[in-house]
């Protein structure tokens, strides 16, 4: 054998060598991925908000129909109105299927809206889906005597809100502006604790709360004892739980006036959107929507959240894509009259 026969032997015994070693890795199951692993759910609320709540809920029996039974935790990001989370989801956390981030529906929209939030880009996350929809509504204190929905038009009322860009600062602001109420909205607030806190010394008299927050600590006693009232519910139907509360229609008749709501209304079917990083391999996120599936029809986790209050009504991934790509198709004229709203306080 030559000097360059044999070169050329030990070179080939060494590919094939440094491809054998390199092949577990390149092969590896996503049950090997999984096994041993911890799965970080990012949560883009404050520990104990319903956000909180039904995403610990989920992670314990989610994690039982991962391949490999890894582990899950909780991690809390909060900050922007959820824009802080779903950043660190787009940029920084780890793409190989072990973060998945519980979201904000106004994190659907603000990216459209507001350039000024361009760390994220719900068309470029991967989707699991939602497990229930969401509804707002206008709660005050009744101190204030405001104690029904017209009367918003009569009185100046300050409320809180946890982001510039959140739904409980919008909506009241798009109400104030072609609907013509007098609200005073106080956004920066951290949470919607630091909130009813707020409610109770008189530093603000309400807010915009999602209805399900409703149903779960001091709101529960505020409302029994008759010191907040519901006054109207941010949605187009009356609301389960609170009869007697009037609906948007009842003061929006414009269909142009309906069309901009309608651009904050429609996230809510995708109420607590769960998504990926962009870069999940393609079997491992199969795996991922899959447990998302068997989680959302296990009987014992639907009986788990109803307990806590929280009742699932779920979507799919591509029924929240759907949802994003509505957004992103609305015509410029709406988008910036949205912006003037985004960007002037009110």
């Amino acid at each position: 054998m030559t000097y360059r026969s044999a070169f050329s032997a030990c070179a080939m015994l060494l590919a094939l060598a440094t491809t054998a070693i390199a092949r577990p890795a390149h092969s590896q199951s996503v049950e090997q991925f999984y096994h041993g692993k911890t799965i970080t759910v990012v949560v883009s609320a404050d520990a104990g908000t319903p956000t909180d709540i039904v995403a610990r809920q989920f992670a314990r029996f989610f994690v039982k129909y991962m391949p490999g039974h890894p582990q899950a935790i909780v991690m809390n990001i909060i900050g922007a109105g959820g824009m802080v989370a779903a950043a660190s989801l787009e940029n920084s956390q780890p793409d190989d299927g072990s973060v998945i981030g519980f979201l904000q529906r106004n994190n659907l929209y603000i990216p459209l809206i507001d350039p000024r939030q361009n760390r994220f880009d719900p068309r470029k996350v991967q989707w699991l889906g939602s497990l229930n929809k969401v509804d707002y509504c206008l709660v005050a204190m009744t101190r204030t005597g405001i104690t029904n929905a017209d009367d918003l038009f009569k009185k100046r009322l300050y409320i809180g809100a946890t982001g510039f860009s959140n739904e409980d600062r919008t909506l009241p602001a798009l109400l104030n502006q072609y609907v013509g109420t007098k609200m005073r909205v106080v956004p920066g607030y951290t949470g919607r604790g630091e909130v009813y806190l707020a409610m109770q010394r008189g530093e603000i008299d309400g807010w915009a709360s999602t209805a399900d927050g409703l149903q779960q600590g001091e709101p529960v006693r505020m409302l029994a004892d008759g010191k907040m009232k519901v006054l109207l519910h941010l949605g187009w139907k009356d609301m389960a739980g609170f009869p007697g509360v009037p609906n948007l229609g009842t003061y929006v008749k414009d269909p142009a006036i309906k069309a901009l709501f309608d651009l904050f209304l429609l996230p809510f079917d995708a109420g607590r959107p769960i998504a990926v990083p962009a870069g999940v391999p393609q079997d491992r996120m199969n795996a991922l929507r899959t447990a998302f599936a068997k989680t959302i029809a296990d009987p014992e986790f639907k009986e788990a959240m109803k307990d806590q209050g929280y009742p699932i009504d779920p979507i799919d991934g591509t029924a929240v894509q759907g949802i994003v790509s509505t957004l992103y198709a609305t015509p410029k004229p709406q988008l910036d009259s949205v912006r003037k709203l985004i960007y002037n306080p009110t």
